[in-house]
């Protein structure tokens, strides 16, 4: 079990005010890991975390399309815990069936600032992270960096699966940005895995399928039947994943892509 081990390690944390990266953060501080949430807004998991964890979590306030704003974060992490040992480039814009009409609509008038906005958070928001913290981890020769992305980053969006919503005169579709910025990952956590080999930083893709959120009964229906396993993610079954990449068990595992998504690609 010590192959597993993360405390006393600096984990930093985009998006944690989401419920995937709650869910991280506070799997990690219960396993003694220092924690640092990167995100735009305090939500109340983020509050809750504050109180229950006063010596070993932080939250800064931090825009990842700014690398000012990076960079502002990394000396607040170093302040308080010092170097950052593991990265988890968790947050992402996504378009699901409640988003505006005008970010789901047909390709053909997908709007470009739409196209922007995901591309930067998803894609660029990364890039920018690892600019800044993993040149540090780079610095002082250990890291691990887990990018986060999507099974339809792999595969295109089963667009059947909102037929439902057309029915009743929605053209909503699944949004090519999504799925360019998830794409894009894979080469960009190719590309540093290489790159930063020599200097003992890990990089590696951990690719999901969906959570279980209160979706509508409709796509769940039509979801669980595309998916082999039957059912969509509990929140918590991604946590083993992130606590092998961010510890030693994953000592020899760089430019990989760790796929957990019920199935879904298999088919």
């Amino acid at each position: 079990m010590d192959f597993f081990d993360v405390s006393e390690k600096v984990v930093v944390i985009t998006g944690a005010s989401g419920a995937l990266g709650g869910e991280y953060a506070q799997m990690l501080l219960k396993a003694n890991a220092k924690v640092v949430c990167l995100d735009i807004s305090v939500s109340e998991n983020i509050s809750y975390l504050e109180k229950k964890y006063p010596n070993s979590f932080i939250f800064c306030s931090t825009d990842i399309t700014s690398k000012e704003s990076i960079t502002d974060s990394l000396k607040k992490t170093i302040e308080s815990f010092g170097y950052p040992n593991v990265l988890i480039n968790n947050a992402a814009l996504d378009s699901p069936p409640s988003a505006p009409p005008e970010d789901t609509g047909s390709f053909e008038n997908y709007p470009e600032s739409s196209w922007d906005k995901v591309l930067s958070v998803n894609l660029k928001g990364i890039f920018l992270t690892c600019q800044v913290y993993g040149s540090e981890m780079a610095r002082h020769s250990q890291g691990s960096i887990i990018n986060v992305s999507s099974i339809y980053g792999s595969v295109s969006p089963d667009q059947s699966l909102y037929q439902y919503l057309r029915d009743e005169g929605n053209e909503f579709y699944k949004p090519i940005s999504y799925s360019a910025s998830k794409s894009g990952i894979y080469n960009l956590t190719r590309y540093l895995a290489t790159y930063w080999a020599k200097q003992g930083v890990r990089v590696n893709t951990l690719t999901l399928a969906g959570v279980l959120d209160d979706q509508d009964q409709r796509f769940l229906d039509a979801y669980c039947k595309r998916i082999p396993i039957g059912r969509m993610a509990n929140l918590d079954e991604y946590n083993g994943a992130i606590l092998f990449l961010s510890s030693s068990a994953s000592s020899y595992m760089t430019g990989s892509n760790l796929v957990i998504d019920g199935g879904w690609t298999a088919i």
